[in-house]
This record gives structure tokens, C-alpha cells and sequence, in this order.
């Protein structure tokens, strides 16, 4: 998906025009319309198996190159050795079961004119109807001296699988009294309080295996969300284990120098034993080579139907789409997933779009048995995806006290929406594997 090839047609195709109201599918509708969905996250999976649901008849094809996705959510649990890697494996045999045609391959281009994706496989598959769900790119080079080759030696686990081990493997082998940093972006990204949590966790691993270890948490933003709420549990949990250095105390990482461990901000040259380095991110570059994404770089969408205000009859959802108020997030994700399959179906039938009624869930983890929950409600209002009030226990701690089967139960359910449904046998679409603890 990363490749530039096809420019060209994506630019051909009917940009102008478009308005911000909810158009019919034209002359592709019937018994032959086919949805072919891009990006088996948990937005591109979920969006194909509600489409099959919404509309039994639809020809439904999904496009991944891997069998096997590992999820962020839970991943952080992974670095403490809380839980396996297994146990957040999920495959695509939920898809097959929903009479999904998966096809294990990569986009080379998007011709938005003619309806058709071209494939590495050099195969092509025509759409009356088109999902992005591409997901995220890592703006690695505006760190000097990070790249992915880099990354091996100072892993973002930004996304779940092998730099998560690889994370993990360094910890453990980390001596006492090391110093784990950890650098959040600016800008938009990928689950916000998931940088908070993660320090939280690695400072809950180091307070029992190595309590003579510390946490920096390089930020490049003055506040982070329920950071209130995060600061009391740290010092309540871990005093003086997590020192958290915003942008005016040279929070922010310039450069890095990866053979002696370095990170270089305003403040000077921190030399650390372990490095998180979370760069900045945008839409992956499929969206980008597509015509999808506008200047600032993320791709803007009708709020109702998530169809691009760039190019007709493709739709964007998940973390590349620009959904205002909604996090980017696994949950929200799954909510626009929703609404988008119901949104072509209904365009697809001639019939109106129905209103949207958007949520996300996030719970981020002060410890293994601690933390909070974080949920968002969302309507669209003037155009736009605003936050609905929420309830006066929303993000609260009530208490500070988080029973680990809430967020298991949360997890499983979102999981089971993007990627397994039930099926006669009872059987599940992922890697059944218990937690470690």
C-alpha cells in the first residue's frame, strides 16, 4: 500500500462538484454492486462484515496482506508480560464465515474514475462502492536520525506485534536503575492517553522487577488527556518513578543518536537505556497517492455517510479519515464502521441514509487492576461529528478502581464487532489464547 504507482488515476477523478449533502449510488446499484473495503484493521474488517449484514446480498470483498492482525488495544499488557502476544491475534476467519471474499494482497493504485483497485498481484477488481480503511503512516524523518531501520533499536510499538516484543524483550533485559523514555507526538494520532497508559504500565513492571529504574516521558503537547487524573495515580502508584517533561522544559525529541542512545531535546542530551520513540503520524500513503487527503495531510469525509468530499463514491474510515471530535481510536473506529456499511446500503438500495449515533469507549490502565474508562458520544451538528455531554461519572475513576473484566468484556466485544461474529459452531475468528495472568 505504500507504493506511488497509479498517481495519476486517482487524480482523474470526479473531484469537483461534490457537495456536502448525501448523494445516490447512480447507476451502480442492483444484484451486481460490489463493496470492496481496503485495510483489515478493526475499521476495513468490521465495515465489511456489517456490510454483509446490513445487506446479505452485497458482494463484499476485503483486502489485507496478512491473515493475522494483532491489536493495539490490550497490547500495552503485552510489554509486562500481563498477557500474550496470542492473545490479542485475531485472523480473518470471521470474514470468511460472513461470506466476505478476503483477498491477501496490497493496493498499487486506486482509479477513482473508472471504480477499479489495481493490485500488486496485478489483478483488478472493479467497485460500485469503495472503503479506505489504510490506517496510519509513521512521519519518521521529522526526528533526525530515526528511521524504520532505527526503530529496531528504539521500537514505537505503534503498532501491535513485533516491535511490541521487541519493546518488551528490552525492558526485561534492562538493568536496574536504566531509564525508559518514552516521546509522544504532536499533532494528531493514534489513541491519545495510549502513551499515559503505557508509562503507567512499564512504571508498574519497574516498581516490582526494578525499582531503582525511572520513566521520562518526553511530550511534545503542554496537556494530554485526563492528565489529572493520570498525575494523581502516578503519584500515588509510583513516586518518583515517571517524570513527565512537557514542551517549555525541552519535552519535545529534535534528533536522536541510536548508537550511543541519545535523545537530544531543547533541554540538552538525555542518554537512556530504553527508547519509545512514538513519531508523527498521518494517513497511510495509499490515501495520500489517492487524491484522499487534503492539505494538512488527513482525509476529510461527509459526517453521515463517511463517503470523501474528494472523491466520489470512496468512502474513509478509522484512523486516515478526519472525523472531528472522535478519537482516533479502536472503538470509535468500529462506530464509524457502523454507520458508513448502514450509509452504503442505504445508498446502494436508493433508500435515505440513516442518522448516525456515533460512541467510543477508551479504558486506559493505571495498573493491571486500576485505571479508568473513557467513553465519548458523538452526533453530527452543523456538518461537523461534535462531542455529545456525557455523564458526570464519564473518565472519572470512581473510586480508582478498575475491575480487569470491564475492560476484557469492552474487549471482546469490540473484537467480536470488527472481526468474529458467531458462528453455528460457536467458534470465533481469533487465536484463542488465555492471558498469562
Amino acid at each position: 500500500m505504500k507504493r506511488r504507482r497509479f498517481l495519476q488515476w486517482a487524480t482523474l477523478g470526479a473531484i469537483g462538484g461534490l457537495t456536502r449533502t448525501v448523494r445516490s449510488a447512480g447507476s451502480r446499484r442492483g444484484a451486481n454492486a460490489r463493496v470492496v473495503v481496503v485495510g483489515g484493521g478493526f475499521a476495513g474488517s468490521a465495515c465489511a462484515l456489517h456490510l454483509r449484514k446490513f445487506d446479505p446480498d452485497l458482494q463484499v470483498t476485503l483486502i489485507d496482506p496478512d491473515e493475522r492482525y494483532f491489536t493495539c488495544p490490550l497490547s500495552n499488557e503485552v510489554l509486562i508480560d500481563e498477557r500474550d502476544l496470542a492473545s490479542i491475534t485475531v485472523t480473518r476467519d470471521g470474514a470468511r464465515r460472513a461470506k466476505v471474499q478476503v483477498i491477501r494482497d496490497r493496493v498499487a493504485g486506486i482509479d477513482a474514475r473508472a471504480h477499479e483497485v489495481h493490485l500488486e498481484s496485478k489483478r483488478t477488481l472493479g467497485f460500485s462502492r469503495l472503503v479506505l480503511a489504510p490506517g496510519i503512516r509513521f512521519l519518521t524523518e521529522q526526528i533526525a536520525g530515526y528511521d524504520e531501520q532505527t526503530a529496531e533499536l528504539m521500537p514505537h510499538a505503534w503498532r501491535a506485534g513485533e516491535q511490541t516484543q521487541r519493546l518488551a524483550s528490552q525492558l526485561h533485559q534492562m538493568g536496574e536503575g536504566g531509564v525508559v523514555a518514552i516521546s509522544v507526538p504532536a499533532g494528531l494520532y493514534r489513541c491519545p492517553p495510549a502513551p499515559y497508559e503505557r508509562a503507567s504500565l512499564i512504571a508498574h513492571y519497574l516498581a516490582k522487577r526494578k525499582p531503582r529504574a525511572k520513566i521520562l516521558i518526553f511530550d511534545s503537547n503542554n496537556h494530554f488527556p485526563k492528565q489529572d487524573l493520570f498525575t494523581a495515580a502516578w503519584q500515588a502508584l509510583y513516586p518518583g518513578i515517571i517524570e513527565w517533561i512537557p514542551p517549555a522544559e525541552g519535552g519535545g525529541v529534535l534528533r536522536i543518536d541510536p548508537s550511543t542512545m541519545t535523545l537530544y531535546t531543547a533541554s540538552g542530551a538525555h542518554r537512556v537505556a530504553v527508547a519509545n520513540l512514538i513519531p508523527p503520524q498521518a494517513p497511510a500513503q495509499l490515501a495520500m497517492d489517492s487524491g484522499l487527503a487534503a492539505g494538512h495531510g488527513w482525509c476529510p469525509i461527509e459526517p453521515l455517510t463517511f463517503e470523501s468530499t474528494l472523491q466520489r463514491d470512496i468512502h474513509v474510515i478509522g484512523d486516515a479519515c478526519i472525523a472531528d471530535d472522535m478519537p482516533k481510536s479502536a472503538s470509535a473506529a468500529v462506530s464509524q464502521s457502523r454507520q458508513c456499511a448502514s450509509a452504503i446500503a442505504a445508498l446502494l438500495a436508493g433508500r435515505d441514509v440513516p442518522p448516525p449515533v456515533f460512541d467510543s469507549v477508551c479504558y486506559s490502565a493505571f495498573a493491571p487492576d486500576r485505571g479508568i474508562r473513557i467513553p465519548g458520544h458523538f452526533q453530527v451538528r452543523d456538518g461537523r461529528i461534535q462531542s455529545v455531554s456525557s455523564s458526570p461519572l464519564d473518565g472519572s475513576t470512581r473510586n480508582d478502581a478498575r475491575l480487569p473484566g470491564d475492560s476484557e468484556r469492552w474487549y471482546a466485544q469490540i473484537r467480536e464487532e470488527a472481526f468474529a461474529p458467531a458462528s453455528p459452531t460457536g467458534q470465533r475468528g481469533f487465536a484463542e489464547a488465555p492471558a498469562s495472568r
